[in-house]
């Protein structure tokens, strides 16, 4: 019988606080590691032409989503081996492993086949002829990554759920310290290559993935850790029946993240005709904030595997107080990252430009941007427990309505419309993504809430003794 734990427990806290921080820190190294991928992208193509700089820009556009998406949809690989570990059966994690890798591969795929059917939509942007081929080749390089990106969250997957985030790290530094060099040779034609310019860039990122998969496959083989997992024990062809309950659950939380990343590029959309000034501020402002949302981002996906693995070793009470300690965690850093951008809204765009009208505009959207911090800390942390919770179907609606149904139509009314007085631009836009992101909070805040009630009625395992999982 699990014992109802006290209202304040400082080492309880303690440790689990612990537990957290030593989860979440490779993470966030890793986060990092990716982003600096397309930053490396980014800056060679840069010293290419306008036109490859421009080419990377817009694929990064459709890629980047994409690849959120295929995030999304394997972090539930992470969630059930997170509770299958926390109830004490690792045995069970080597054969939903290996159903992963193969839904990996399926998504990572059709990944491939979209990003290589995007034609139409560059056309329909009225984008100039002239970049059409470019950016179209870059994107068939990149997207030949995606089925290795897909194969290596599973596997991620297996390690982040048994609370081993190392690997990811590392196996991120390795695919960066390829990258740089890869880039060089590739983009520039060194060696022997011929210059590929904006397409090398493409190359290069597809070798990187390819090269993190077999690190980790690598590291998964040898290590002693993992061996009581079983992974490697057996082959398994794909059974449909798994197939569907993870793509079940999974789906909604790749739909979640791809809402919440698209809702930012329409905006991107919107204030595109309002003038070069007004571009370049919102650009800068949110290319920032991204670097921000790294922190919270990784939080979430610690937050989701302390949530899974005390819901299988002690139950739904055990489960909340994680999520309850990650919360106030995430909260604890909108507080610092909030005062940053509020105190030193002039300075940050300093690393940007030295154009004093874009650093005026700037510095007044970094204000708004750290009013969001504290409600987006709160949506991810709760969105990272409910995951841990294998409740994802519901809160896909619920994020789906607060930004597309609250907080991009109140931008589109405050910031282009006259219905609420003068159209207020960029700062509008702004206001509406406070309002979506403060919704998508309440929301699911109210949705662990009902669900962590839900759970403390249900058994530790059921009558079978099979391990937890949750329908709904």
């Amino acid at each position: 019988m699990i014992s109802r734990p006290s209202r304040f427990n400082g080492p309880r806290i303690l440790t689990e606080l612990r537990a957290l921080i030593v989860l979440v820190l490779p993470i966030v190294a890793a986060q990092l590691s990716h982003t600096l991928l397309g930053f490396v992208d980014t800056a060679m193509a840069g010293r290419v032409s306008a036109e490859a700089l421009a080419a990377v820009a817009l694929g990064n556009s459709f890629w980047i989503p994409t690849l959120l998406f295929l995030t999304g949809v394997m972090m539930i690989i992470t969630s059930k081996v997170a509770a299958s570990s926390g109830s004490g059966r690792l045995a069970d994690t080597g054969a939903l492993v290996r159903q992963g890798v193969w839904l990996g591969l399926f998504i990572g795929l059709a990944c491939t086949v979209f990003l290589n059917l995007t034609r139409p939509i560059l056309i329909v942007m009225n984008i100039g002829d002239e970049l059409i081929p470019t950016t179209l080749d870059y994107l068939l390089a990149i997207s030949l990554g995606f089925p290795a990106v897909g194969i290596m969250l599973a596997l991620r997957g297996l390690s982040d759920g048994l609370s081993k985030t190392k690997p990811a790290m590392l196996v991120g530094f390795i695919g960066l310290a390829i990258n740089v060099p890869a880039n060089y040779v590739l983009v520039y034609g060194k060696l022997g290559f011929p210059a590929m310019g904006a397409v090398g860039c493409g190359v290069a990122t597809a070798l990187v993935m390819w090269s993190m998969l077999f690190c980790l496959l690598i590291h998964l083989k040898r290590s002693p850790t993992y061996r009581e997992c079983g992974l490697f024990d057996r082959f398994d062809w794909p059974k449909a029946r798994t197939q569907g309950e993870l793509f079940g659950l999974g789906l909604p939380i790749g739909i979640a993240l791809f809402a919440e990343t698209s809702m930012f590029c329409v905006i991107a959309l919107l204030i595109g005709g309002m003038g070069a000034i007004v571009v370049a501020s919102h650009q800068v402002a949110i290319n920032f904030s991204s670097l921000a949302f790294m922190v919270p981002f990784s939080l979430g996906l610690a937050i989701t595997v302390r949530v899974g693995h005390n819901l299988g070793r002690n139950g739904a009470r055990a489960a909340l107080f994680a999520a309850k300690v990650g919360t106030v965690v995430a909260l604890g850093f909108a507080t610092i990252a909030a005062a940053g951008m509020y105190f030193f809204a002039a300075q940050i765009p300093l690393l940007y430009t030295q154009d004093a009208q874009v650093i005026e505009l700037a510095a007044s959207l970094f204000v708004l941007a750290a009013l969001y911090q504290f409600s987006d800390a709160i949506q991810v942390a709760c969105a990272g427990a409910l995951r841990g919770f294998q409740d994802t179907r519901i809160p896909m609606l619920l994020t789906m309505i607060a930004y597309w149904l609250i907080g991009l139509p109140a931008g589109y009314v405050l910031g282009i419309s006259d219905w609420l007085g003068p159209p207020r631009g960029p700062a509008g836009f702004w206001i509406g993504l406070i309002i979506g992101l403060s919704s998508a909070a309440l929301f699911l805040g109210l949705r662990l809430s009902v669900v962590g009630k839900r759970e403390k009625l249900r058994p530790l395992l059921s009558s079978t003794g099979t391990p937890y999982s949750a329908t709904h």
